[in-house]
């Protein structure tokens, strides 16, 4: 008896021996200590998957997150001491727009100094396709023409290039409906609908990570809710998801997100709404049934979430003002309407009455020009359009019709005015905020505070969306803890899109790594003096390079373009 052995007995030895070896193969050999690229001690660890946080080291070596929380003895290139500071991952905007900007100035100073290390583009529009009926882009930055037509030539540049961050993206849906129509407004054909089929599934094969719309205006607001079904289709193939603007965030805002819901459901694809808002003010309060619709659709199984700005003003511009039929033809079409005087009757009906299903900005804010602050570059920059308004009419009998002004203002700037609107509550945006599937988006670009980047009169969610949400709403407000605003701006977002390398740290992952001081963080740009960094972001990480070192940018460009199919 005392030598026999079970069964379970001898399945187990064989088991022990290999998990010895692997122990093994794990110390270094002949004693020697493992060596890091950096080394972070002593800092409070919230790995973004939720979880409470923890003190512990973070280790990084080739890129990777190599051991967090325990980490071996061993010597370190560089020592970055994090007693008193949080150790997360590298934050993860979901809603990006500096296409442009990063490749002007590859530091992409605003965002990383919020402790940003990737950038996800898209929305209507994205840097590709153009083919077609649009042109290929010539861009001219750094010293140099770039030119590119596709997903796959933009993300070339970038690498080639440089930048500070990661930068993935979605396909627009304007691009590609553009690409096939043109300035049309006429409906798309089956074929043409097959040919932006095809320009979908070139770029998801480029590495897209799906389908990103701007249903607001056209060309997206041509786009039934079949179309888009169809559509997605090539985005389900390739494991993608339907990122979408929605058809409106005002008075329709409802049946908006039941069409965003039913697009999710009929194609079998992941949803994300893109700054989940109620805005307009006659729905005010009510943010709790936009939610309800949504709880109610991930209950029978429709993967739908949400993200948000914690701002109570998006931005925009003054043309979204001009109803969507004045559009067809593009922005010479646009203004000569806008100059023709019968053209202007039926606009001001359109504007001042509203047409069913489109979202008008105007009557959004109550027809309150103090609530529009021009924020693009151009004659009117900071000012609010009611102060412009006053100017124009100053020693005028009869004064001028403001939307009179407002068309001459458009046709002045050449048909853009880029715009803040006051038109959300932040009540609403606070209930959005704390749903287990929302999370943080800046929808801005990658601006600074000095040089070529320093332009306009830019909405401060550009320098200060990541530090506000920690500093505002979880220290000082308390809205939700800081363990689930990191998640909402880590893991969240790379579960979302389909990250699997990032968003958490743990080993084995890409050493994207943001390091701060929870009792000091806080955002301090503001609609009036947008150009202002942020406190207490400490030190950035990217792809294992130190980016952002107590403060400073040290210039490095570890960034790369992060393809989802490859």
């Amino acid at each position: 008896m005392k030598n026999r052995t079970t069964t379970n007995e001898a399945n187990v030895k064989p088991l022990l021996s290999f998990a010895l070896v692997c122990a093994l193969a794990s110390v270094p050999a002949s004693g020697a200590e493992p060596e890091y690229d950096v080394l972070i001690t002593g800092g409070r660890i919230l790995d973004g998957t939720g979880n409470p946080w923890f003190y512990g080291d973070v280790a990084v070596r080739n890129e990777k997150l190599v051991a967090v929380g325990r980490v071996p003895a061993g010597k370190a290139k560089r020592t970055i001491d994090a007693k008193g500071l949080i150790v997360a991952p590298g934050f993860i905007d979901i809603h990006s727009h500096s296409d442009d900007l990063i490749l002007e100035d590859g530091k992409a100073q605003s965002k990383i100094r919020q402790g940003v290390t990737t950038e996800v583009l898209g929305e209507g529009r994205s840097v590709a396709p153009l083919k077609g009926k649009l042109a290929a882009r010539k861009f001219a930055a750094r010293g140099k023409v770039f030119e590119w037509s596709t997903l796959e030539g933009y993300f070339d540049v970038l690498d080639k290039e440089g930048a500070s961050v990661n930068v993935a993206t979605y396909v627009g849906l304007d691009n590609v409906w553009e690409c096939v129509m043109g300035k049309s407004h006429a409906r798309p054909t089956a074929k043409q609908l097959a040919a932006m089929r095809e320009l979908i599934e070139e770029a998801m094969k480029d590495g897209a990570f799906g389908l990103s719309s701007l249903l607001m205006m056209p060309p997206g607001s041509l786009a039934t809710t079949d179309d888009l079904v169809e559509l997605c289709g090539a985005v389900k193939k390739h494991g993608g998801i339907f990122s979408t603007h929605i058809r409106s965030e005002g008075l329709d805002v409802f049946a908006s997100v039941k069409q965003a819901i039913e697009v999710g459901e009929r194609a079998g694809v992941p949803v994300d709404v893109i700054h989940l808002k109620i805005a307009d003010e006659k729905l005010w309060g009510k943010m709790n049934e936009v939610v309800a619709l949504i709880e109610a659709a991930r209950k029978r199984g429709v993967n739908v979430q949400a993200n948000v700005y914690p701002y109570t003003r998006g931005n925009n511009n003054l043309a979204s003002i001009i109803p969507p039929w004045a559009h067809e033809g593009g922005t010479a079409k646009m203004l000569d309407r806008l100059k023709d005087a019968k053209q202007r009757e039926r606009l001001k009906t359109d504007i001042s009455k509203g047409i069913a299903g489109w979202y008008n900005h105007y009557t959004a804010v109550g027809g309150d020009w103090s609530r529009m602050l021009v924020s693009g570059r151009g004659t009117y920059e900071g000012l609010t359009m009611d102060r412009v308004i006053a100017a124009k009419q100053k020693g005028k009998e009869p004064k001028p019709d403001p939307l009179d002004i407002l068309f001459d203002i458009l046709i002045e700037e050449g048909g853009s005015v880029p715009t803040v609107f006051a038109h959300h509550d932040e009540k609403d945006m606070l209930f959005a905020l704390k749903q287990p599937w929302c999370s943080v988006g800046s929808d801005g670009s990658a601006y600074a505070t000095e040089g070529p980047l320093k332009r306009g009169n830019p909405h401060p969610r550009n320098f200060g969306t990541f530090p506000r949400v920690l500093g505002l709403y979880a220290r000082d407000r308390g809205a939700i803890t800081l363990e689930d605003a990191v998640r909402k701006m880590t893991s969240l977002n790379a579960a979302k899109i389909g990250i699997t390398d990032r968003g958490t740290l743990r080993a084995g992952a890409f050493a994207d790594v943001t390091v701060f001081d929870a009792a000091t963080v806080i955002d301090k740009s503001t609609y009036e003096a947008p150009f202002a960094y942020n406190a207490g972001i400490e030190y950035v990480i990217v792809n294992g390079s130190v980016v952002l070192d107590r403060g400073t940018h040290t210039g490095a460009l570890p960034g790369r373009a992060l393809r989802a199919a490859k």
